[in-house]
C-alpha cells in the first residue's frame, strides 16, 4: 500500500475531507465567479436602459451586447493556457485586475464607442474566470465531494444575476450629479462591478496554488508543503486519514496545445464538449441578452421589463442550489441531458407567455433549470481532463462558448425584430434539443471519479 511519502500528490489530495483551506477556496472563487455572472448579465439587463440613453440603432444594440463576449473569447483561449504554464493562482491575478480597472472605466463612458472598447476588454480580464475556476477547485477538492463543492462556489456565483437585475431596477431611474459630471443610474452598475472584483482580487492573495499543477510541472516539494498543510488541518480537525491510491499517477505532457485535445483518449470527448459549449450558450447566455428586449418589445415599459427580469433571475441561485444535493448523486451526463430538456419546455413558454404571472413564473422556472444545468456542465467540463492540460482544455471550449455568444446578438434580435419572442425561444429550444442529441450520443461518464483518473 502506497504511503504518504511515495504516494502522488493527487491521490493524496483525492482521500482528503474538506478543510479550513478547502473551504476558503470555494468561498473566494464563488466570489469571483459572482462578478462574472455579474458582467454575463449586465449588458443584457441594462440594454432597453442603453438603448434610450445613446439613441441605439439596431447594429450598435447587438456590437454593445457582443463587445464583452467577443473579450471573453480571447481571454478564455489566452488565459487558459497561461494557467497551465505559469500556474492557477497567477492566472486568477492578471484576469480580475484586468477586469477590474476596465469595468471602472467603462463606468465613465461618454459615448458608445467608448463603452464598447471597455467591455470588449474587461471582458479579456473575465473571461478565463470559469474556466481558471473549474481547473483549480477541481485540482484542489476531494474526488468524492468535488461536483458538490464546485456546485456551492456556483451558488455563491449565481447571487450576482438577481443582484445585477435588482440593482439595475433600483439604480437606472436615478440621474446624479457628481462634481459637474452627469452622472446616471447605469453607471453605478459598473462602479460596483470594479470596486467589488477589486476586493476579491485582494481576498484572493491568501490562496495557495494548486498543489496537482505544483507536481505536473515537476515542484513537487511546493506541492508537497501544500498537501501537507491541508492534511495538518484535517488531522487537527479529528479525521483518520486513509492510505492514498498508489496507482493514480499525474499525467505530463512536454508542451500544451490545443492538437493535445484531439489526441487519444480526449477526441472524442473534446469534440462532445465543444458543441455543447457552443450550443448551450443558446439557451443560457440567450436569455440573459434577450429577455428584457423581448419583454419591451411585447408593450411593457422598460422599468416593467426590469422588474419581471429581476424576479425571474431569482431562479439562477435557486437552480444552483438545487445541483448541490444531486450534482454527486446523479451522473453529470444525464444531469446535463435532462436539465436542457427542462429549458427547451419553460424557454418556449416564457416565449409564448401573456401576462405577469405567466411570464415571471416561466422566467424562474427557465432560470432554475439553466442553473442546474450550467453547474453540471462545469463540473462536467472540468472532470474531463487531467490536470496537465486543464486549464488549456477548459479555456478552449469556454473560447467558443463566448464567441458564439457575441453572435448571438446578431443571430437573436433580427428574428425578434422580425417574428417576435416566440420564435427565438423556438429557436432556443431546438438548440437545447440538439444538445440534449449529442452528449446522449458522444457523452461519458466522469461522477466519482478523480480528477486525474480520465
Amino acid at each position: 500500500m502506497a504511503t504518504t511519502t511515495d504516494a502522488s500528490i493527487a491521490a493524496r489530495l483525492d482521500r482528503l475531507p474538506m478543510t479550513r483551506l478547502h473551504w476558503f477556496a470555494v468561498g473566494v472563487i464563488g466570489l469571483g465567479l459572482f462578478f462574472d455572472a455579474y458582467e454575463n448579465f449586465l449588458a443584457g439587463t441594462i440594454s432597453a436602459v442603453l438603448s434610450k440613453q445613446f439613441h441605439l440603432g439596431g447594429t450598435e444594440l447587438k456590437w454593445l451586447l457582443a463587445s464583452a463576449f467577443v473579450g471573453q473569447f480571447l481571454g478564455a483561449l489566452v488565459m487558459g493556457r497561461f494557467a497551465d504554464r505559469v500556474g492557477r493562482r497567477r492566472a486568477f491575478m492578471v484576469n480580475l485586475a484586468l477586469y477590474s480597472a476596465f469595468s471602472l472605466l467603462g463606468a465613465f463612458s461618454p459615448n458608445p464607442a467608448f463603452l464598447v472598447v471597455t467591455r470588449f476588454f474587461a471582458g479579456i480580464g473575465i473571461g478565463a474566470e470559469y474556466a481558471l475556476a473549474d481547473s483549480y477547485l477541481s485540482d484542489l477538492l476531494p474526488k468524492a465531494v468535488r461536483g458538490k463543492y464546485i456546485s456551492l462556489a456556483y451558488v455563491i456565483s449565481f447571487l450576482g444575476v438577481p443582484v445585477v437585475g435588482f440593482l439595475a431596477r433600483w439604480l437606472t431611474p436615478l440621474h446624479l450629479d457628481v462634481a459637474g459630471f452627469a452622472f446616471d443610474g447605469w453607471r453605478l452598475l459598473f462602479v460596483f462591478g470594479a470596486l467589488g472584483s477589486l476586493a476579491v482580487w485582494l481576498v484572493r492573495r491568501g490562496l495557495p496554488e494548486s498543489p496537482r499543477w505544483l507536481e505536473a510541472q515537476g515542484r513537487v516539494d511546493e506541492a508537497d508543503a501544500i498537501v501537507r498543510r491541508l492534511e495538518d488541518q484535517a488531522v487537527a480537525a479529528g479525521h483518520t486519514l486513509a492510505e492514498p491510491d498508489g496507482a493514480l499517477r499525474p499525467v505530463r505532457f512536454e508542451s500544451i496545445r490545443i492538437a493535445d485535445l484531439f489526441r487519444h483518449p480526449y477526441a472524442r470527448r473534446t469534440v462532445m464538449l465543444w458543441l455543447l459549449s457552443a450550443l448551450e450558450v443558446f439557451g443560457y447566455y440567450g436569455f440573459g441578452t434577450v429577455a428584457p428586449l423581448v419583454l419591451v418589445a411585447n408593450g411593457h415599459t422598460v422599468q416593467t421589463s426590469l422588474l419581471f427580469v429581476a424576479l425571474s433571475y431569482l431562479g439562477y441561485p435557486l437552480g444552483a442550489a438545487l445541483a448541490v444535493p444531486i450534482v454527486e448523486r446523479i451522473e453529470r451526463k444525464y444531469l446535463v441531458i435532462a436539465s436542457a430538456g427542462a429549458m427547451a419546455v419553460f424557454g418556449l413558454w416564457f416565449g409564448f407567455a401573456d401576462g405577469a404571472t405567466q411570464i415571471v413564473a416561466a422566467g424562474f422556472l427557465y432560470t432554475c433549470a439553466s442553473n442546474l444545468f450550467s453547474n453540471a456542465y462545469h463540473v462536467y467540463l472540468a472532470d474531463s481532463y487531467p490536470t496537465a492540460i486543464r486549464g488549456t482544455a477548459a479555456g478552449a471550449a469556454y473560447s467558443l462558448s463566448k464567441i458564439v455568444t457575441a453572435v448571438l446578438p446578431f443571430v437573436l434580435l433580427p428574428l425578434l425584430d422580425s417574428h417576435g419572442g416566440g420564435l427565438v425561444f423556438t429557436v432556443v429550444a431546438a438548440a437545447m434539443v440538439l444538445l440534449m442529441i449529442e452528449v446522449a450520443a458522444l457523452g461519458h461518464r466522469s461522477t466519482g471519479r478523480s480528477a486525474d483518473a480520465v
